[in-house]
């Protein structure tokens, strides 16, 4: 007989648990870990010695840049969630966008911002209010469990992923245009990534436009969404990447994630520095691809240390790009708080 010890499901899920208790910790002992490492190697002395030429409006412009690129980021959600159905109040999407987008800077919550603002709309009403506040409440401060969910948090959070995924398809499109401008810098290769990225995306979207007017697919996706009660999600679905609707959302999604480039180059302007744009388009797409990665908290750190290795390749000083990026996230939290208020409103 053996006499090693077994291992119960039991304690599989104590360790899950106390691994799913330690984890926010965990996030930002990595985001500090990774903080430190990308400013070690800045030589403070020799960098006020070289007497920058600070010009702060640059920052205001970076600011400008950064509320644009969310005011449009929830104007996209809120047509998203108004075509299945939900009250017509765009601007009350743009403020949960804005709501979720603090959430997601690191407040203590037992949600993230996008899961926020999901919630939060099942509870919207035509009057800009939210009905069921206690309710809502409730299902703010505890794990959802989809599968057990009504219909309307579940088309609320399929709309949210829908959202996430044509922003994620811009900023791909983007990222593949920096690489065919700049990618030699890269490798030898990097050039030819980007006309493979730029290839694969619009043959994913003219598979995806052709698939919602071929009736098999349209028979097959209406019984899928059918099986989990979302059949009314199709109509978001079709504003999303239907022909010619995607070509409007790939442009729209890449003009939003350019403002968020121009907001760093920005920042970078501010110390001094002019920055190849199309370094800026490799780096920071490529960073968003990172913080899909629950690793940070909001990318800080990652984000100084991705983008001051990435720069440094086009010969921009490591030290000011450290400085940026931060100024950068920093202007990213200001950009947010007008979430505040809506996240006051229910208190």
């Amino acid at each position: 007989m053996s006499s090693q010890p077994q291992i119960t499901p039991k304690a599989i899920h104590g360790w899950k648990t106390i691994l799913k208790g330690a984890w926010p910790t965990i996030r930002i002992l990595l985001s500090i870990a990774l903080l430190w490492k990308a400013t070690s190697g800045i030589d403070w002395h020799a960098l006020l010695e070289s007497e920058i030429k600070m010009r702060p409006l640059w920052f205001l412009a970076a600011l400008g840049c950064m509320m644009l690129a969310f005011v449009c980021g929830g104007y996209r959600w809120g047509k998203f969630m108004e075509a299945v159905g939900f009250p017509r109040r765009i601007h009350s999407y743009i403020g949960l966008y804005f709501a979720g987008g603090l959430v997601n800077q690191g407040l203590p919550s037992t949600i993230g911002g996008d899961s926020y603002r999901a919630i939060s709309a099942t509870h919207l009403t035509s009057s800009g209010k939210f009905a069921e506040e206690k309710k809502l409440d409730e299902e703010l401060h505890r794990s959802i469990d989809l599968d057990h969910a009504t219909p309307k948090l579940r088309l609320s959070f399929a709309m949210v992923l829908l959202d996430r995924f044509v922003g994620l398809a811009g900023n791909n499109l983007l990222g593949g245009v920096g690489l065919i401008l700049g990618g030699a810098i890269l490798a030898t290769w990097g050039k030819n990534l980007g006309y493979l990225v730029i290839s694969g995306m619009v043959l994913a979207g003219l598979l995806v436009a052709f698939g919602l007017i071929w009736k098999p697919t349209q028979t097959f996706l209406q019984n899928l969404l059918g099986r989990f009660q979302m059949s009314n999600a199709i109509p978001g679905i079709r504003l999303a990447f239907s022909w010619p609707m995607n070509i409007v959302q790939a442009t729209f999604a890449i003009c939003i994630h350019f403002l968020t480039i121009l907001s760093l180059l920005f920042c970078l302007k501010a110390y001094g520095v002019d920055a190849p744009i199309e370094a800026l388009m490799i780096g920071l797409p490529a960073l968003s691809l990172l913080l899909m990665l629950p690793i940070s908290i909001s990318g800080w750190g990652l984000r100084e240390a991705t983008l001051s290795s990435v720069l440094a390749l086009w010969g921009v000083n490591p030290s000011i790009t450290v400085l940026a990026s931060i100024s950068y996230g920093a202007i990213t939290v200001i950009s947010v708080l007008p979430g505040a208020y809506f996240l006051l409103k229910r208190k």
